[in-house]
């Protein structure tokens, strides 16, 4: 593995990536390619890199893993950011360095992401078409769910209320960075947080099981409109033509991943293979980490990528 740093002429700040290499890795020889975009609130060091990028390149994959602009070792300021205009164009400058390097094979790139990663990996594949297949692990349309549930159902009053914040920050005004999940599991059950996807989501984040440095979990509020206002399943009918494959676990939570995996596939009709895993008795967090959830859907989706990839 290697921890590198690019800057595409169109950038203004590096990206920083892991590059996981396959079993004998030879620079001379060209090896097929993916790269994994990390959940929101996540970095590059979680489930991206050491789960399903690890996993994949055992398989003979080169595997870059990334931390998103504005967040973990990536630049970008304010920090905190989650632009998915900008996580959609990461994937894009991701690929520009792959591209350069000797060793990747042009004509075989894929993406996978995992949670809100898994909705940009979807909505990247849309466009470019340098794509070859995609993989959404229990992928989240964050636009939907902000305008839902972390907007407590009101999306107008939290644009109304990101307005006046912003407003004060450009007078001058501290920045309101809100933390998305509990501290602790304990805080969650005194707080009666005790809907799946929030408990498990704090039992990963906030304790040694995934808890990483740059995993932060927090947001910039003041900048959160442009989320609000997206849609990762926009245009799909039109412009999902590359294999996909969508897994989702059956017990379902709040964040809504098990909902959006079928809006996708049902939406996906002009896909020349789409794919649809339910994994039975797993749920959104499981497929982060869980041994036996993780090997069943990389039972599914590794085969899928050999395919296409």
């Amino acid at each position: 593995m290697e921890n590198v740093k690019f800057r595409n002429e169109d950038m203004a700040w590096d990206i920083a990536a892991l590059v996981q290499f396959p079993p004998g890795f030879d620079e001379s020889e060209k090896y097929p390619t993916l790269v994994s975009v990390h959940p929101f609130g996540s970095c590059k060091e979680q489930t991206s890199s050491n789960v399903y990028g690890a996993a994949l390149a055992k398989e003979g994959y080169v595997v870059i893993a990334y931390d998103a602009s504005y967040q973990g070792e990536s630049g970008g300021l304010p920090r905190f950011i989650e632009d998915p205009t900008q996580r959609v164009e990461d994937i894009s400058h991701v690929i520009d360095y792959a591209v350069t390097l000797p060793y990747v094979d042009a004509d075989r790139i894929g993406v996978i992401g995992v949670c809100g990663g898994g909705g940009y990996a979807l909505n990247a594949t849309m466009t470019d078409k340098r794509i070859k297949a995609v993989v959404s692990i229990t992928g989240v349309n964050i636009g939907r769910l902000f305008r839902e549930g972390f907007s407590g159902y009101d999306p107008i009053g939290a644009l109304d209320a990101m307005a006046a914040q912003r407003t004060q920050e450009a007078r001058g005004g501290d920045l309101q960075v809100n933390e998305l999940l509990p501290i602790s599991l304990a805080a969650a059950k005194e707080n009666g947080m005790t809907d799946r996807d929030v408990f498990e989501a704090t039992e990963y984040y906030k304790t040694p099981r995934g808890q990483k440095p740059n995993g932060a979990t927090k947001m910039l509020f003041s900048h959160a409109q442009n989320t609000l206002g997206w849609d990762a399943f926009a245009f799909t009918e039109m412009l999902m033509i590359q294999p996909m494959m969508v897994v989702v676990g059956q017990n379902v939570g709040a964040f809504g991943a098990y909902r959006d995996g079928m809006e996708i596939y049902g939406r996906s009709t002009a896909s020349k293979d789409r794919q649809l895993v339910e994994l039975e008795g797993w749920s959104h967090y499981d497929l982060y980490d869980n041994p036996e959830a993780v090997g069943q859907a990389l039972e599914k989706l590794v085969p899928f990528f050999k395919q296409y990839v």
